[in-house]
Formats: structure tokens, C-alpha cells, sequence
């Protein structure tokens, strides 16, 4: 049931730590209602006539396509600026360019960089902004990812949830604030090289002590894993991250796969997740060029967990375009 005493009208959404549990519950839940009534075409628009800016430093397939999705159901209009499509930051400042877009549009989506980019997007647009990803965070793709697990379990309080690959990753923080704010048993299994900053450990554990969950970080894989629900990874090498940064990545993560060995050390009815893309196979010009210089057949999860029965990085994907949806509609809607 939605809370209809939390009100985000006119509210930025850039990071998880700017939200309450109750507020990203109410998130959630209007989740949950506007996906229910796609299915049954029972959908009230509440974008009409909204104008939606889009900036894409970074190329995107789930996220531009969940936020166009999800602003054309809702009857709003988007325009797309891709990494040649603005002077962003090159022969206009940030400031400069927030004011612009905020005079001419209701909402601006930013995925690139930087975090201080999108906040001062944020603080000088005079409208809401939503950050589609950035090289810190990623919380659009969280509420996907609890969407999904609620589905799956039918709850997020408690779920054994486990994050395996690089700590220090946009999706390894993202993940660790929401499962600290919504009351997870949260396992982040990492090298120690590879560790969160001390900063957000911290913050982490504060808001554990808040919301009664369990926050775990160990490079133990054996200990971490077992009896997870949930077994999620992400890409070992950041989209934007030099090449030179390959050889060393791969050298410390190859312990940290994920394969039938990990997923048997989880529950019997565990769940594999992925935000995607996904290093599975060399059926792509960059799988290809993996095991040409690495000798792997796949990366961060093997081609038999990825296509098993277990998995539902699908059923995540789809999920971007309800939250996305969410956010926008309680943000910006009438």
C-alpha cells in the first residue's frame, strides 16, 4: 500500500543517501502499482505534456530505454543529448548548462561521469534531476534490483543478499547504502585491494545500526556466499575505465567469478543477478577480445550460471523501466 503522506514533488534523485527507508519504500511500492497497472492498461498518466531531457555522456541500453519507456507511458516528452548532443562541461560550464536545460524542460535524466557533475545539475537546474548513473553511484538500477528481489521473495528485510566482484564500484556502493537503509543481510565479497572507501563503510554501518540490517564485508567467497538468496555481480572494468587497468582487475578478480561453484554454496533457492552487460561469452567484439588477451571464456559470471534457472537478469532489466517510472512520476507528476 502506497504512503500517500510522502510527497517528493519537485525532489532530485542522485543519491540513496538523500532518502529516508520510508521514502525509498514509497518508491517501491509505487513501483510495484504502475508496473501492476501497465499489465492491466489501467495506467493514469500523470507526465502530460512534460518535457524530459536526457543527457548520455555514457552509451546506455536499459537506461535510456526504461526512462523514454517510461516518460511516452506516462505521456511526457524526451529529448536525447548523447556524448556529442550538448556542450556540456567542453564549451559550457555545468552551471551554465543545468540553467539552459532547466528554463526549457520539466526534468533532466544525467548518466556519465562524475557525481559533483549530476549535483550541480541538480543545484542549478531549478528542476528535478535524476542520476542515471555516475561513476559513484547508481540508484535507479537499486530500485530495479529490490523491485526484483520483492517479486522474487516478497520482502527485502532480512534477504541474505550478496554482491561479489568489485567493491569499490558505483554498483558495490549503491548496493551497500539501500541494503544498509532497507534492512538487508548484505555480504559484499571483494579483494581487499578492492575494498569501499573507509567513508562509506562508515556511513554503511550507521545506518545498519538504524534499520536492524546486517552489513558484511569479507574476501572470502566460501564464508560469504553461503546461504545467500540472492548472488548478484557487475562488470570487472567500469564503462570509461582505461584499458591499461584490465590486466591488473582481472588478475585480482578471477577468484571472484561467479560460477556453478559459488551458486552451490548459496541456497537452494537462490537468484542470479546482473545490472548487464555481462562478460559471459565471446560471442561479442569485446568477449572476443577478452579471451584473446586474458585466455577466458567469460568474466564476472560463466555462460552456465547466466543462462540457468536461476537466473532473472531479464526480469531485472525490465524492472529498470517501473522504477524509472517511479521516480520520475513522484518527482515531477501532477
Amino acid at each position: 500500500m502506497i504512503n500517500e503522506n510522502i510527497d517528493l514533488k519537485g525532489r532530485n534523485f542522485l543519491k540513496l543517501q538523500d532518502f529516508s527507508s520510508e521514502e525509498i519504500r514509497y518508491l517501491l511500492d509505487l513501483s510495484h502499482y504502475l508496473k501492476k497497472a501497465k499489465y492491466e492498461k489501467t495506467e493514469v498518466r500523470h507526465l502530460e505534456k512534460k518535457n524530459i531531457a536526457l543527457i548520455f555522456e555514457k552509451a546506455s541500453t536499459r537506461t535510456r530505454c526504461a526512462f523514454e519507456i517510461g516518460a511516452a507511458d506516462q505521456g511526457a516528452n524526451t529529448t536525447y543529448l548523447g556524448p556529442t548532443g550538448s556542450h556540456l562541461g567542453k564549451k559550457e560550464t555545468v552551471r551554465d548548462t543545468a540553467r539552459v536545460l532547466g528554463a526549457m524542460y520539466d526534468g533532466i535524466e544525467y548518466r556519465g561521469f562524475g557525481q559533483k557533475i549530476v549535483e550541480e545539475l541538480g543545484k542549478y537546474s531549478g528542476v528535478p534531476v535524476w542520476n542515471g548513473l555516475t561513476d559513484e553511484f547508481h540508484p535507479t538500477q537499486i530500485l530495479a534490483d529490490f523491485l526484483t528481489v520483492e517479486e522474487q521473495f516478497g520482502k527485502l528485510s532480512g534477504i541474505k543478499f550478496v554482491f561479489i566482484g568489485d567493491g569499490r564500484g558505483n554498483m558495490a556502493n549503491s548496493l551497500l547504502i539501500g541494503a544498509a537503509k532497507m534492512g538487508l543481510d548484505f555480504r559484499l565479497i571483494c579483494p581487499n585491494e578492492l575494498r569501499p572507501k573507509n567513508t562509506l563503510i562508515k556511513l554503511t554501518e550507521k545506518l545498519a545500526k538504524q534499520s536492524g540490517a546486517k552489513i558484511q564485508i569479507t574476501d572470502n567467497v566460501n564464508k560469504g556466499a553461503k546461504g545467500a538468496e540472492v548472488i548478484y555481480t557487475d562488470v570487472w572494468v567500469s564503462m570509461g575505465e582505461d584499458e591499461s587497468v584490465w590486466q591488473s582487475r582481472v588478475d585480482l578478480l578471477k577468484p571472484f567469478q561467479v560460477n556453478t561453484k559459488v551458486m552451490k554454496l548459496a541456497s537452494k533457492k537462490a537468484i542470479f543477478m546482473h545490472c548487464l552487460p555481462a562478460f559471459h561469452n565471446c560471442e561479442t567484439i569485446v568477449g572476443k577480445k577478452i579471451k584473446e588477451t586474458f585466455k577466458l571464456n567469460s568474466m564476472e559470471v560463466t555462460e552456465e550460471v547466466f543462462e540457468s534457472s536461476q537466473s532473472i537478469v531479464f526480469e531485472q532489466a525490465e524492472n529498470r523501466v517501473h522504477t524509472i517510472k517511479a521516480v520520475m512520476v513522484a518527482t515531477l507528476g501532477d
